[in-house]
Order: C-alpha cells, then sequence, then structure tokens
C-alpha cells in the first residue's frame, strides 16, 4: 500500500487555490514516505512546497507552523510558510494537515566540505541563541526518559542492556547546570539546503524541535553531519564546531560533556528506530537500522574525550 498521497493536477489546483496561488506551471512528487507527501509546484508567481502530513495531527502540524512563523519574526533563515485565503497556515486533505512552503533554491549535499561545516555550525549557533517560546516542549520524544519502553518488548536484549548503560553513563550530566535553548534534535545532512553558490546553508525539518540541552543538538549534529560508515569524521566534527563558536561559546561544562552528549545523542535515535521498525510499525526492510547509530556510539566511546576538539 502506497504511504503518501497521490494528487491529479486538478487536486493539487485546487489545493493551491485555498493558498490563494493560482495558474500553475508544473508539479512533481518530491517524496513519498510515512511522515510527508511533498509536491514541488512552480506557478506564475514562483516555486512552492506542498505538504500533506501523513501521520501528524492538527495539533502537532499547527504548533510546527507556530515554531516556524516565530522563527520568522526572529530573522532565523529557514522554511516560510504561505497563509491559505482565511489567514491561516494550516489547511486539509482527506482529513490531514496541509502546509504550503515558499521553495527554497539549492541541493542537499551528503558529504559536506569542512567549510560548508564551519557554515552549518555557525547557522545552529544562531539558531542557539534566540529566545525560546514557551510553546516547546521541554522533553524529546526519544530521549532517555524513553528508553525503559524497551523493557515492554525487547527487555533483557543486547540492546536493551547497552541502552541502560548509555543511560547510567548520561544521569550524572543533567545534574550540571547545562545551558538550554530551542534546539532542532534531528540535524542530520539530509536536513541542510546548501545554496547553488554554496554561500548559505539553512536548516529544514523543525518537527522534533525542543527547549533542551543545546549541547545534545551539537551532539546530534555530529552524528548527523560526520557519519562516514561506522566513523565519525572528528575534522569536520571539528570543523563545525569552530563555526559554532564563532558565533557563541561553548562553556568548559560543555566541552567536557560533548563526547557524553554525542554518544546519548546517537543512542537515542537508534533506540527511536528499534523501537519503530522493530515494535510500533515492524519494517523487515528497516529491522537493523537501528545497528548503523549503535555502531557509531561505541566508536565514539573508544575516542579520548577530547576529539572533537582537536
Amino acid at each position: 500500500m502506497e504511504r503518501y498521497s497521490k494528487l491529479s493536477q486538478v487536486q493539487v489546483k485546487e489545493m493551491l487555490a485555498k493558498f490563494g496561488l493560482s495558474d500553475l506551471i508544473s508539479y512533481k512528487l518530491l517524496s513519498g514516505g510515512q511522515e510527508n507527501t511533498n509536491y514541488l509546484v512552480a506557478t506564475v508567481s514562483g516555486k512552492y512546497v506542498l505538504s500533506i502530513c501523513e501521520q501528524k495531527s492538527f495539533e502537532s502540524a499547527s504548533a510546527l507552523a507556530q515554531l516556524l512563523e516565530y522563527l520568522k519574526e526572529n530573522e532565523f533563515s529557514t522554511s516560510k510558510l504561505v497563509r491559505n485565503t482565511v489567514d491561516e497556515l494550516i489547511d486539509s486533505y482527506n482529513g490531514k494537515p496541509v502546509m504550503v512552503k515558499q521553495f527554497i533554491e539549492g541541493k542537499i549535499v551528503e558529504n559536506l566540505t569542512p567549510e560548508l561545516m564551519k557554515k552549518v555550525g555557525a547557522e545552529l549557533s544562531n539558531l542557539h541563541q534566540i529566545e525560546a517560546p514557551e510553546f516547546l516542549p521541554l522533553q524529546l520524544g526519544y530521549g532517555v526518559e524513553h528508553f525503559c519502553r524497551m523493557k515492554e518488548y525487547d527487555a533483557n536484549s543486547t540492546f536493551d542492556k547497552w541502552l541502560e548503560g548509555i543511560q547510567n553513563m548520561i544521569i550524572p550530566y543533567f545534574e550540571l547546570d547545562l545551558p538550554k535553548s530551542i534546539i532542532h534534535s534531528d540535524l542530520f545532512w539530509d536536513n541542510v539546503i546548501v545554496s547553488e553558490s554554496k554561500d548559505k546553508v539553512t536548516i529544514m525539518d523543525f518537527e522534533e524541535a525542543a527547549y533542551y540541552y543545546r549541547v545534545f543538538d551539537i551532539g546530534m549534529a555530529i552524528i548527523g553531519l560526520c557519519a562516514e560508515g561506522e566513523i565519525i569524521n572528528l575534522t569536520k566534527a571539528s570543523c563545525f564546531l569552530k563555526g559554532y563558536q564563532q558565533e557563541a561559546q561553548l562553556t568548559d561544562q560543555e566541552i567536557n560533556s560533548l563526547k557524553a552528549f554525542t554518544m546519548y545523542a546517537g543512542a537515542s535515535m537508534s533506540f527511536w528506530r528499534h523501537q519503530n521498525f522493530n515494535h510500533v510499525k515492524p519494517d523487515a526492510e528497516k529491522y537493523d537500522h537501528y545497528l548503523g547509530l549503535k555502531v557509531l556510539v561505541d566508536f565514539i566511546a573508544e575516542q579520548p574525550d577530547d576529539c572533537f576538539f582537536k
């Protein structure tokens, strides 16, 4: 069964009309998956991305839209939403939330150069300096607070015991006075748009944003941007951190906590994959998908405490 919404040309025109957009030139499916169906549409007035939220409730879609508007107000460069004809950010299609975003020119680059890594680091630092709005969640949907769910479906397995070790390792760090901020929490390479001139990067997809430790966000970015097979490219991580600290300095406690939080970030994403593809929505093709991140965490565990700053 298809997991995305197929739209005809007539249906695309009808949806765009709700957002005051007409004179469709072309449209094509950008991606079809479990989370969103995205169509790139070209009109006389410009290019847009029509997104149908396949799994979000209207409440969660509205929360995302509210955050994107907040980031726009604070002059942070990311997706900009188009309001519909009744001045709302969210519309509907077959009972699913719909958004229209201005298309951002550029491309996704899997292997970011050191210079681009610095730019992404600087952008994340800029995000962290924006005052966090009160409506952000205060926990992660896949954070250490949820590791106990393993006991419900895979208790005492090798992975369960491995997660317990990560949990025991990270808990003492929560007692430190580590800075919190808006965090993206899912900064992988496919959530970054690089301009054609390569002088600008744009961070996309804030579905997992929260008010949480900024060092967690940095750790997740190291996992998501610097992984090369079964290792982390430490040179790329160093470039990323240099870019970050051009805009804001890390505290000594954050520097001393970064290795642990990077392991925590990788473990949390590994846990999410294990839970979803082995329990919530079993997928034989992705059954072992979590192991790739586990290998990265184990690699980091073997490195010196200051490995990212050399």
